[in-house]
């Protein structure tokens, strides 16, 4: 973005301090130089050539593609991350070497052996056993790599509770299984590690994070921060209203908080801090953002997948039940950033600090169109993995209408290349957590864990809910989403379920708070990575970024309640609930920054915040009485206003007569 001039290379300035602070938020991988960088780019092509291949061309049976795809991940897994931070980074030691062949071993094993695999199922052979330990060994070797030590923990806390079950208490009893039973379970059938987790992993979720890869090469994610900031950046609090709509449009795409940060931060942040936004805020806002890009259609994350194949409907419906809570998001954060730059006088960047709409628009308006086609393929009934190959396709097509996008060689090889490289977590975290669902699957903990729930919330519906919330966000700060909702869907939604919550809604609350962990202290990484960025204290900016995405705490009990927000329901009452809602958020953005049309007293405050909890709420007398009260404030504010400017004239005109 050379127009922002100064801004933007502090924004690029930046980013090369961030470097640091980022590396400390998650694993650090290899850098290798010469015939091993080589043989590791070949790998990590081939992987993305096969998933494109079965895209088009159809899927193998389902243990065969998802263990094709498990052998590319570990592979690759053990190829680039160090077993320990202090390990050598540019070599690679003898026991990786070893855990590659092993891992290369229990694939090829169920690969050449499937027929004989499939026909003695219930009678496993030693080599079955001993495989699926080391096979389950380096799936928790390979988890904890990639994404630290949390799930892997639960993993081995779930084949304890399979071993030991006959000495668990109450409901939580059960016969216990042995060895010989728990680890070829895990290995050889589509409920353990390779189970509906990795199956998504090796299907949609792999190609859409390639997608996002071919976008990024176009130059799609420089496109949509110049065209944020051509919208909004000169209007009040200009650079965080281009913040709030660049994260957006970047996680629709990518679906990953921390990533987005990084990506858009680096330019927003700095403009946001030179216009008087405080760095801590500025930081909370990009933190904020570009969290929501998780719920944001019509990519979201790897969790929207899984949630579609948990629940059996298509993925379009998931996406679409997501929009307008999504929308609603990003409309609270759009007005909490407006009512803050109201609240401490700032402005907007200068026109000739920003880059021309019209000019932003011709340049880049082609790399808006593959988003566009990809709804309309998914609305029209294509398979996820059908629209986002032919979408991959008209995305290569159409950069080269214009010379900088164009997909040259060189860059399609390197998206080829990246996409493997960022699927790596999502496939160990998903394989990690087909552990916990197999174990979950094998002693019927859900069941007896979702009973449990309803006995503590004595069957209420109040109750229940703080409770999945508390435990959605625990296991969000420790755990990826993507785990944390595997986890979840299994152990929690099924209570919401039986306490009359329709599934949609109740697997679509169990992923916002998860979401929502990524800005929620202590494990915030998000709104790390926006301290990093903005200079700024990293728990001031996490609870920053909690208040700043409070809608994101609030949306998901009013469509728990009721679920009009999802889709559930009559054309009326979904467009009523939806419009009180979008009056609700932007009601609670008002509560919350203390600023409408000026400051705020704090009674009209008090008033703001519950008008938003009534509003947000679907139903017709708590509309009215929220529309009441805030219809009382927006009088008093108004009359303010009236009386600040009257006072403004009389001071200049008696200025003018003292002269």
């Amino acid at each position: 973005m050379s127009e922002t001039g100064a801004g933007s290379a502090g924004g690029l300035k930046q980013t090369a301090a961030l470097q640091i602070d980022v590396e400390q938020l998650g694993p650090r991988t290899r850098s290798f130089r010469g015939v091993p960088a080589v043989i590791i780019s070949l790998i990590a092509i081939a992987a993305s050539l096969f998933h494109l291949y079965t895209a088009q061309f159809g899927l193998f049976f389902a243990l065969t593609q998802r263990d094709i795809h498990w052998m590319f991940m570990s592979v690759l897994i053990f190829l680039l991350y160090p077993a320990t931070k202090d390990a050598a980074r540019n070599r690679l030691p003898w026991y990786d070497v070893i855990m590659i062949v092993l891992a290369l071993t229990g694939g090829l094993y169920i690969l050449i052996d499937m027929e004989n695999i499939v026909a003695r199922a219930g009678a496993p052979t030693r080599a079955d056993v001993i495989l699926g330990l080391i096979m389950v060994l380096l799936v928790l070797e390979a988890a904890r790599r990639t994404i630290g030590w949390a799930l892997p923990v639960v993993a081995v806390a779930a084949l304890a509770y399979a071993y030991f079950g006959r000495y668990m208490p109450g409901l939580l009893a059960h016969k216990g299984y042995s060895l010989q039973r728990i680890f070829p379970y895990q290995f050889l059938t589509t409920e353990g590690i390779y189970g509906v987790p990795l199956g998504v992993s090796a299907t949609f979720v792999y190609l859409f994070i390639l997608f996002g890869s071919f976008l990024e090469k176009t130059g799609a994610g420089k496109f949509f921060i110049d065209l944020a900031f051509a919208l909004t950046g000169s209007s009040q609090g200009g650079p965080a209203k281009a913040a709030v709509v660049s994260s957006g449009l970047m996680g629709s795409v990518s679906g990953s908080s921390v990533a987005n940060v990084v990506t858009t931060g680096s330019f927003t942040i700095p403009l946001m801090k030179k216009v008087g936004y405080e760095p801590y805020f500025a930081g909370a806002v990009e933190a904020a953002s570009s969290t929501g890009g998780q719920i944001m259609p019509p990519v979201m994350g790897a969790a929207a997948f899984i949630m579609a194949e948990v629940l059996g409907v298509a993925y379009i419906k998931v996406a679409a039940a997501a929009a307008i809570p999504a929308i609603l998001y990003y409309i609270s954060l759009f007005a909490q950033v407006h009512f803050r730059a109201g609240r401490l006088g700032l402005r907007g960047l200068t026109r000739d600090q920003l880059p021309g709409l019209k000019e932003t628009i011709s340049r880049g308006w082609h790399l808006l169109v593959p988003l566009a086609a990809l709804i309309v393929v998914l609305v029209r009934g294509y398979s996820p993995m059908k629209a986002v190959f032919w979408t991959i396709v008209l995305t290569v097509g159409l950069s080269f209408l214009k010379r900088e996008t164009r997909m040259t060689p060189r860059r399609f090889v390197a998206a080829l290349e990246d996409g493997a490289r960022s699927a790596v977590e999502v496939a160990a975290a998903c394989a990690c957590a087909g552990i916990v669902v197999g174990v979950v699957t094998m002693t019927g903990l859900g069941l007896k864990l979702a009973g449990l729930i309803v006995t503590w919330s004595q069957g209420l519906l109040a109750l229940a809910l703080p409770l999945t919330m508390l435990a959605s966000i625990l296991l969000g700060m420790a755990l990826p989403t993507t785990a944390k909702y595997v986890v979840l869907s299994t152990l929690a939604a099924p209570a919401l379920v039986r306490l009359g919550v329709p599934p949609m809604a109740a697997h679509m609350f169990i992923l916002y708070f998860g979401v929502v962990a990524d800005i929620t202290p202590p494990v915030a990484l998000a709104a790390y990575a926006g301290a990093g960025v903005a200079g700024a204290n990293a728990m001031k900016t996490g609870w920053a970024a909690v208040q700043i995405g409070l809608a994101a705490f609030i949306v998901p009990f009013m469509f728990a309640y009721s679920p009009s927000l999802v889709l559930i329901g009559s054309a009326g009452e979904i467009i009523l609930a939806s419009l009180t809602a979008t009056v609700g958020v932007i009601s609670l953005a008002a509560g919350i920054q203390g600023w409408i049309l000026t400051r705020t007293r704090l009674w009209e405050r008090v008033v703001c915040l519950g008008a938003a909890l009534l509003l947000i709420r679907p139903g017709l007398v708590t509309d009215l009485v929220g529309l009441v009260g805030l219809s009382a404030v927006l009088v008093r504010q108004f009359a303010a206003t009236r009386s600040a400017a009257g006072r403004e004239v009389r001071a200049r005109e008696d200025a003018v007569t003292s002269e």
